[in-house]
């Protein structure tokens, strides 16, 4: 009977796998269940990997089941935790000014002179409108001055930026010139820029999403999902990475989980938090999945009609194991799955340090050379990605 019940029990984990790969990609709006169901992934991987070693070193062939899922799911532990064993062209644990090694073009035929690699570095960050609230900056003042210049002297080609903020040209504020953003990283490190703005307030200050770039802007355009709202996507052509390339590069902001970190914390330290703000937070988490699935899906539309190749930036507020996740990865290389190692947690607040809900994205006319996690810039509630790609 017991081993009736452990065969029976390896099913029944084998059938919660499969169905929770299955929910990754099913709508919010379809099922409300599939995105918590989804979210269980990692759970049935972790039984799935646990029952295969049980069984194998019992000697017995129902190993073979687990193991034989555990290949085909695959992908999802990939997206969720790569397991790579050749680095990319960035090392594992890199310092705050580490360099990607110089890449070799390829095989020049004698006599010839070198053409430089199609190569294009592109940084994204939710920079939480810079910290320009004082209660944003309790912990530390300095840090939107720090982390205004650190983006400034980036050697990324690219910038997008989540939660952007800038103070008009000739504004004068308590804090003088340090919330002219635009002409920092524009034209006082030699990029363009296009701001996409959501709200200018009273004192003209901006906020929305941005794009700068070294490269010279010959396209642009904004996606609203429905209203221009600080949720939406913009994009720009840049001429390059090589003289004859045009490519197209876009910025996302999708919708915000709307969960409370204080709630969170409460619902999973005590039975009483649980009870008062699991229910609520069930809720909310459901209504922005919907509005995330509807959102990718809008997205992904603009970037199949896109006539460049693809790079994608966004803080997709929302985890590997995901319809959003599922719908843009469907067509596109994830630039961490690719070339990053474990978790690339981009999320800095109290909660646990899993969660990478800042995503880049490649077309398939892009290798991707390597990916990193600057977990150590702490100037806001997200880490910056950086991504290295190079034209096939």
């Amino acid at each position: 009977m017991r081993r009736l019940l452990s065969y029976r029990f390896t099913l029944l984990v084998l059938l919660g796998l499969l169905l929770s790969c299955l929910a990754e990609r099913v709508s919010a709006a379809q099922l409300s269940v599939a995105p918590l169901l989804a979210l269980t992934v990692p759970g049935w991987l972790l039984l799935t990997a646990g029952l295969a070693a049980r069984w194998a070193w019992r000697r017995r062939r129902v190993a073979l089941l687990p193991l034989a899922a555990l290949m085909l799911a695959w992908p999802q532990v990939q997206r969720g935790f790569p397991l790579r064993l050749v680095p990319g062209a960035w090392s594992l644990v890199p310092g705050p000014n580490d360099e990607p090694p110089t890449l070799s073009p390829k095989h020049q035929a004698p006599g010839t002179k070198p053409q430089a690699p199609k190569t294009l570095r592109l940084l994204s960050a939710n920079v939480r409108i810079f910290n320009v609230y004082a209660h944003l900056r309790r912990a530390d003042s300095t840090a939107p001055r720090r982390f205004i210049s650190w983006l400034a002297a980036s050697p990324a080609d690219v910038l997008c930026l989540q939660e952007f903020y800038q103070e008009p040209a000739g504004s004068q504020t308590q804090e003088g010139e340090l919330f002219r953003v635009g002409e920092k990283l524009g034209a006082g490190s030699g990029r363009q820029g296009f701001v996409s703005k959501t709200l200018t307030n009273s004192a003209g200050a901006e906020f929305g999403l941005a794009i700068f770039s070294r490269l010279p802007i010959v396209g642009r355009g904004e996606i609203s999902f429905g209203r221009l709202s600080q949720n939406h996507a913009m994009w720009v052509d840049v001429a390059g990475p090589a003289s004859a390339d045009t490519v197209r590069v876009f910025n996302a902001h999708l919708q915000s989980m709307s969960l409370d970190e204080a709630d969170l914390v409460a619902a999973g330290t005590t039975r009483a938090g649980l009870e008062n703000k699991g229910r609520g937070l069930l809720r909310r988490f459901v209504r922005g999945a919907a509005a995330r699935a509807w959102q990718a899906d809008t997205l992904a539309a603009h970037i199949a009609r896109s006539p460049y190749p693809v790079l994608l930036a966004a803080d997709l507020n929302d985890l590997p194991y995901s319809y959003s996740y599922q719908r843009l990865a469907g067509s596109l290389q994830n630039a961490w799955a690719t070339a990053g190692f474990g978790p690339g947690n981009t999320y800095h607040g109290r909660l646990p340090p899993l969660l990478r809900i800042d995503q880049q994205f490649a077309g398939p006319a892009w290798q991707v050379l390597g990916c990193r996690v600057h977990d150590e810039i702490p100037y806001s509630d997200h880490f910056p990605v950086e991504g290295l790609y190079r034209l096939r």
